[in-house]
């Protein structure tokens, strides 16, 4: 008995759930409805864009090892100041020297001297022009031929990751727009300089490395910083554009419904389309900017409080009369 009543409450609540389902249905399509009107094609620009990811990095990240192993005497430069080829960036001692300068200054001030005269310290002389990255050793830390005093770099540029299907579109010299994320207000251009040949594969997705360098390198530009990178692939000035609803595909070719005036069924012409972006796509051929074509689109509305009501919550009271238009007279 007690089996059978819970098989009872079972059917009760899947019958009750598929009308829920249906009512829901319903509402859903009657918010909904198709609408045409008729538009004419536009004159004016429109670029087509590869959009990736990428970095900011150094073009040419130069590490500054001392030859021996020993104590750092002086830092000359600190980070973000431009050096020249052969200017000396900081002196150091070898492990040797370091150990006759501490006996040295035991002995006084004139032992000192003597001894750092006879023993010269060793510079360490810049071997391209740039500007230093990094610079956080401090004078008196001891280091070895593995460890980097300075890093400079010569230039920095934006390091971005193309996908396998999108490297065929990149070509040298080609223009970029590079947005970082910190500063997704300022756009930059930039240049396609280099484009690797050996791929990587990065989440199972096969990329290739496409150097780019900005025309203009901002002061907020730093390494490692994040970016957003748009390839301008094709580019007019003076296209005839359609908006991408407008224009339609099917197995016999593209083509656009071509008004024929009111009370009478659009045409189909068959065009010949171009560049097409998000919005617009060019038509080459086979309509003009005085055709009225038909664009068709669906517009969904929110439904109205009546439509919102649960069918199985109870009405407030006076509902209906409001409704009705004669509750207002009652208060």
């Amino acid at each position: 008995m007690f089996n059978k009543k819970w098989k009872v409450l079972l059917v009760i609540i899947i019958v009750i759930g598929i009308g829920v389902f249906f009512f829901i249905r319903s509402r859903a399509a009657s918010s909904s409805k198709v609408e045409s009107k008729e538009i004419k094609a536009t004159v004016g620009p429109i670029e087509n864009f590869v959009t990736t990811t990428g970095t900011v990095l150094p073009q040419n990240r130069l590490e500054m090892k001392p030859p021996v192993n020993g104590r750092v005497e002086q830092i000359l430069v600190k980070e973000g100041e431009a050096v020249k080829t052969g200017q000396t960036l900081a002196w150091m001692s070898s492990t040797e020297r370091a150990a006759v300068l501490d006996a040295a200054r035991d002995k006084g001030d004139t032992e000192l001297k003597y001894w750092q005269d006879a023993y010269k310290p060793i510079p360490l002389l810049a071997p391209i022009d740039g500007e230093v990255i990094v610079a956080t050793v401090q004078p008196g830390q001891t280091l070895t031929t593995a460890d980097a005093i300075l890093v400079l770099s010569d230039r920095l540029i934006i390091r971005a990751q193309v996908d396998e299907t999108d490297i065929g579109k990149v070509k040298l010299q080609q223009p970029a727009i590079v947005n970082l994320d910190a500063y997704p207000d300022n756009k930059v251009n930039s240049t396609v300089e280099h484009i690797y040949y050996e791929s990587k594969t990065v989440n199972n997705v096969t990329i290739y490395d496409v150097d780019l360098v900005p025309d203009t390198v901002p002061d907020f530009f730093r390494s490692g910083m994040n970016a957003n990178i748009d390839f301008m692939v094709q580019k007019k000035d003076n296209a005839l554009l359609l908006p991408v609803e407008a224009v339609h595909k099917d197995k016999n070719g593209t083509y656009v419904l071509l008004a024929q005036g009111p009370g009478k069924e659009p045409m189909r012409q068959a065009v010949t389309t171009g560049i097409s972006d998000d919005k617009n796509t060019e038509i080459i051929s086979g309509v003009t900017a005085d055709d009225w074509i038909e664009l068709t689109s669906t517009k969904y509305t929110l439904p109205s409080a009546k439509q919102g009501t649960n069918p199985f919550m109870p009405s407030r009271a006076g509902a209906g009369a409001g409704r009705s238009g004669g509750g207002s007279g009652g208060r």
